[in-house]
């Protein structure tokens, strides 16, 4: 008798499951195969017997996990062949940098696997690929319509004007360690921002792997290696823990500032005391994810990691088959 259609690909509470290579997408818990699409905590972590991801996904593992062996690297557009008659391919997805989709081909059904995506321009990381397949496993994480992001410029824009207008402060961006904070550096950057930037101790070695990969994020300094005179007029990035932290002290009257696609909820501003949102993400929006649905244009969307229930709600509207997958250990993060 012949297997069901897809039934080799199965979702599991702490992962999604390739029935045949018995290895996993993504697991949230060790496994003895796993194929990571990219470095954040929710989707990659350390124990595995074997991690299949981009060579810097890998270097970022390492950095974060402590992740060496079994390490096995894939560039983009490289396809491998799993056991049992699996093929994989990593194609970008714009999320940060290393992110991948991964394709997966058995039995001449595609699977794309989207990990975290975003559809907008990014200095850090090549851009996400709309690929045909049959079934399309898409992250919601802003599946809502309130979510729109606003052009980037936009916020660079506020961000640079509100530092001009208080030269004798300097103002505190709150941005996430992996992908965020390197993403706001290289925008000012691109905005034409030449000055310093100074980092937390915690930022240095992941904006160090990124300019190692090719990022160039200009001058950047410690901020526990300057006097606070020092910083006035200055940039500074941190953790977002950090933002109202005894650490902030050290600086000279900080404008505190978080750049999160959160941003857009007015009432998560105020619970961090933020003054200056900036509404930036690298997830997609409500219109990217509709859009990007309607590009691959899948026979089934299977929709995790986020607001399920909207976007769920549009694709029966849009009479394209879909269903919402119960995922465990996928949290929220500062995006």
């Amino acid at each position: 008798m012949a297997a069901a259609p897809f039934s080799w690909i199965n979702p599991e509470p702490h992962g999604i499951h390739i029935a045949p290579a018995d290895c996993w997408v993504d697991p949230s818990r060790p496994v003895d195969k796993a194929l990571v699409t990219h470095g954040h905590a929710d989707h990659a972590r350390g124990g595995h017997g074997q991690t299949v991801a981009t060579p810097e996904t890998l270097a970022i593992m390492e950095l974060r996990y402590a992740t060496r062996d079994g390490a096995t690297p894939v560039e983009y557009g490289e396809t491998i062949r799993l056991p049992g008659g699996v093929d994989a391919t990593y194609i970008p997805a714009g999320h940060v940098l290393g992110s991948a989709q991964i394709l997966l081909e058995h039995a001449g059904e595609r699977v794309i696997v989207t990990g975290d995506y975003k559809r907008r321009h990014d200095p850090t990381c090549p851009p996400f690929e709309a690929t045909p397949c049959d079934i399309f496993i898409t992250e919601a994480t802003f599946g809502l319509p309130v979510f729109c992001h606003p052009p980037i410029e936009e916020e660079m824009q506020k961000l640079l004007e509100r530092l001009a207008a208080h030269p004798d402060r300097c103002v505190l961006v709150g941005a996430y360690a992996l992908g965020k904070a390197q993403r706001v550096i290289a925008e000012l950057r691109r905005a034409g921002h030449t000055d310093p930037i100074y980092l937390h101790g915690a930022m240095e070695k992941m904006c160090r792997l990124y300019e190692e990969h090719g990022v160039d994020l200009g001058e950047l300094r410690l901020v526990s290696d300057a006097d606070k005179d020092e910083m006035r007029g200055h940039i500074v990035v941190c953790p977002p823990g950090a933002l109202n932290d005894r650490w902030s002290r050290r600086l000279p009257d900080p404008i505190t500032a978080m750049a999160s696609g959160w941003m857009r909820i007015r009432q998560r501003a105020r619970q961090r005391n933020v003054e200056l949102p900036l509404v930036i993400s690298d997830h997609a929006d409500w219109g990217e994810l509709t859009r990007t649905i309607e590009e691959v244009d899948a026979s089934e969307n299977w929709i995790t990691h986020g607001r399920e229930d909207a976007l769920l709600r549009w694709c029966q509207l849009h009479q394209r088959r879909a269903r919402a997958l119960a995922l465990v250990g996928y949290e929220d993060e500062d995006d």
